[in-house]
């Protein structure tokens, strides 16, 4: 019962990583997409 919010917090924190790599990736691409114009 007590590794249940350890499981939680560690989902949390694995979604939030992902999602500012992706973000990251997404600010790359839209600015090499204004660099090429």
């Amino acid at each position: 019962r007590a590794q249940a919010p350890e499981k939680a917090a560690w989902g949390v924190a694995l979604g939030l990583t992902i999602t500012l790599v992706w973000l990251y990736v997404e600010i790359l691409r839209l600015l090499s997409y204004f660099n090429s114009d």
